[in-house]
């Protein structure tokens, strides 16, 4: 019944979609085992490092995400409580307990594949800046905070992937014979191109066909704009298994290892963190009831968009950031690079199954005001 009520809620292609991805990444495992020079071709056209095939692909991805953002009413957001309230729950759980978390399961299950465990330390390390925009709009999360979040993500990037790196991998005791050593200037370049070019675009073309005719951009623009971003998903997932294919069919075992801390970090963040901020919905809408007052929506700091937000932002990690630096520093063809990669592998399936269950949830939990003290209610009795 829940199932066949969320399916209603999703457009066709939102309902194709998981099927897609996954055929994307076996074409593009087909494609990387079976078409030979395919990495060599990709890296043939890059820009400091960075793949140009897989970054036209994310910025295709992120560019109509952006473009919804309604940055015409940021000023009065960025005033807003609930925005620093929101922040300062987004750097705990991206800066400190995240990066923790990873660490803590790159340890526990791979303690003999030094080389695999840095790749994944690695991923962990950089937080979520691109695709996590998807996952919050399919779950129904709140657009503007989740964009804010991300760019607030990506700066601190710049400033912290470093010394980060440095601090999880080397003084960590990755013991592997190779150090990292990171300029600032490929984590900042990285950042420019999968977030600033599409934040740009984005801001351009949402002010200059709102100007042009806003009933235009709601109604027929922003919806068939939107498919893009799908679009592009599915592109560049088939392209990073073309571009990782053969690793993977040639070390399956190693990779189904190094997917388990992966789907692991994912899962628990994602859960710890809803739970987390479903407990203080419930417990401030509660605290309104017992004195009779009502609450309006500005006054909801905690309530199922921004759980959404948290719960996926906390749960998603910037592959493209990974597989960028790992390439950098420890070649194209490194364990490093491989279990950097496994990371979309793991993540996509992984978040996009999590955004039913946040659908799910937001059917069977209480969430609404009426719904938590009559539910409360009903327990005193």
């Amino acid at each position: 019944m829940y199932l066949k009520v969320l399916s209603s809620r999703l457009s066709l292609l939102d309902r194709l979609l998981a099927p897609l991805i996954l055929l994307c990444m076996i074409v593009g495992v087909l494609i990387g085992v079976f078409v030979n020079g395919v990495q060599e071709a990709f890296n043939t056209v890059e820009f400091h490092g960075v793949s140009v095939p897989i970054a036209i692909g994310l910025i295709v991805m992120m560019w109509p995400t952006l473009t919804n953002v309604r940055y015409e009413c940021l000023g009065r957001t960025l005033l807003s409580r609930k925005l620093w309230i929101h922040l300062s729950i987004s750097l705990v759980l991206n800066w400190i307990i995240g990066p923790l978390v990873m660490l803590g399961l790159a340890w526990a299950t791979m303690p003999d594949l030094p080389t695999y465990r840095t790749g994944v330390i690695m991923v962990g390390i950089a937080r979520c800046i691109a695709m996590v925009m998807i996952w919050n709009g399919l779950a129904g999360g709140d657009t503007e905070y989740c964009a804010i979040i991300v760019v607030v993500n990506s700066v601190l990037q710049m400033a912290l992937y470093s010394p980060y790196a440095v601090l999880f991998v080397d003084i960590g005791g990755a013991k592997q014979g190779q150090e990292v050593h990171l300029q600032y200037g490929t984590v900042a370049v990285s950042v420019l191109i999968y977030l600033g070019i599409p934040l740009l675009a984005g801001v351009v073309t949402r002010l200059t066909v709102l100007h042009i005719s806003p009933n235009f951009f709601h109604h027929t623009f922003l919806p068939c704009f939107s498919t893009v971003s799908l679009l592009g998903l599915l592109y560049t997932i088939l392209v990073l298994f073309a571009y990782q294919g053969h690793h993977i069919v040639h070390n399956i075992g190693n990779v189904a290892r190094v997917a388990v801390p992966l789907i692991l970090y994912s899962v628990l963040m994602w859960i710890g963190t809803a739970a987390l901020l479903w407990t203080f919905s419930r417990r401030g809408t509660l605290q309104k009831c017992s004195r009779g007052d009502r609450m309006n929506e500005t006054e909801r700091i905690f309530n199922y968009e921004m759980a959404v937000v948290q719960a996926f932002t906390a749960a998603s990690n910037n592959f493209e950031l990974a597989i960028a630096v790992t390439i950098a520093t420890y070649g194209v063809g490194s364990d490093q690079a491989l279990a950097a990669t496994i990371g979309t592998l793991v993540e996509v399936p992984v978040l996009l199954s999590l955004t039913w269950v946040a659908q799910a949830a937001k059917v069977r939990l209480p969430w609404d005001c009426v719904e938590i003290c009559s539910d409360d209610r009903v327990e005193k009795a």
